[in-house]
């Protein structure tokens, strides 16, 4: 069982390929080696199985041909630009996002093997006229260039899988929080550093108000549901292999008390309020409720709250003095 991680350098494929080591197994399989691709090649991993890092830009063809020279039973695309940059640069957003996807598809394809490709897509396939509350079926209408790119590659992927191609399933992602490290270029950063930032001293501006509400999911919950839809027999999907994944619907406001309960008060009292017009146009037009009710259907797995998300934040990744 050869697997691959795109984007593998980034925090979630770094938590993906850990959690692969963990288990040792895939679809039944041992796995017996795992590739990690970004534009910078990642460091190795001490995992039970052979690792390797290899820089490649999923926006140049040739790199990607190169890549997959070999076949990958399961492929796991999680490289993108993030939602605030590909709305900055339309260019490198359709670059990445898009022709990165597909020549990801197309190298898959060519590779003749129908490999399982888990596709990490996003909520912000979501927004425009659509209903306030998400459900299974309704019309993608996305408000975003990023979210556009997504839904495009969602598409492709579907396509593909009809066709024999590849074995696709893609996962629209809540907004990941708490992501650790710094704060990266998404218009949904700030979901994040306000909790990661004061629970480690610092202040974190909040740019929308105490009300605004956020569809989130933990990076445990996260890694655990991309590994479920790996496991899963394609067919369970029927014609539409792209789904929303389960999250939570909290408000700001809902979401500090919860780290109040776990981490104190000292947190809360380093987050500022200056509103920010951008980062609002972009996320004041993504859905803050769904109901996934295929996902769940599937087996894949919610948070039960956040006050966990918080405690899991404590315990994996905040940054420990020097």
């Amino acid at each position: 069982m050869r697997v691959l991680i795109t984007g593998g350098g980034g925090f979630l494929g770094q938590k993906l390929a850990r959690a692969l080591g963990q288990s040792g197994r895939l679809r039944g399989q041992n796995i017996t080696a795992l590739t990690l691709a970004d534009v910078v090649a990642p460091a190795g991993l001490d995992l039970p199985f052979p690792v390797t890092g290899v820089a490649c830009n999923v926006a140049q063809a040739g790199d990607v041909q190169s890549l997959m020279a070999q076949p990958f039973d399961v492929i796991f695309h999680l490289a993108a630009i993030v939602s605030g940059q590909a709305e900055a640069d339309f260019d490198l957003g359709l670059q990445v996002n898009l022709f990165g996807t597909l020549h990801i598809l197309q190298a898959a394809r060519a590779a003749g093997n129908c490999p399982v490709v888990v596709y990490a897509s996003s909520i912000a396939a979501h927004g425009g006229e659509e209903p306030e509350v998400i459900v299974d079926g309704v019309e993608l209408n996305p408000q975003t260039s990023y979210g556009t790119q997504k839904v495009m590659g969602e598409l492709l992927l579907n396509d593909m899988s009809r066709r024999g191609m590849v074995d696709g399933r893609g996962l629209r992602l809540p907004t990941v929080s708490i992501r650790p490290g710094k704060p990266n270029a998404a218009a949904s950063s700030f979901m994040s550093s306000i909790f990661r930032d004061t629970m480690q001293g610092q202040t974190s501006n909040c740019p929308v108000a105490k009300d605004y509400p956020i569809y989130h999911t933990a990076p445990r919950t996260v890694i655990a549901n991309l590994i479920h839809a790996a496991n899963l027999d394609g067919a369970v999907f029927g014609t539409n292999r792209c789904i929303n994944l389960p999250g939570r619907s909290d408000t700001v406001a809902e979401m500090i008390a919860a780290m109040t309960l776990v981490a104190g008060p000292e947190p809360a009292r380093r987050i500022t309020w200056n509103p920010d017009p951008t980062i609002q146009a972009i996320v004041k037009g993504w859905r803050g409720h769904v109901r996934p009710e295929k996902a769940q259907r599937l087996g894949f797995a919610t948070d039960a709250s956040f006050a966990d998300t918080v405690r899991w934040f404590l315990a994996d990744d905040i940054a420990k003095a020097s």
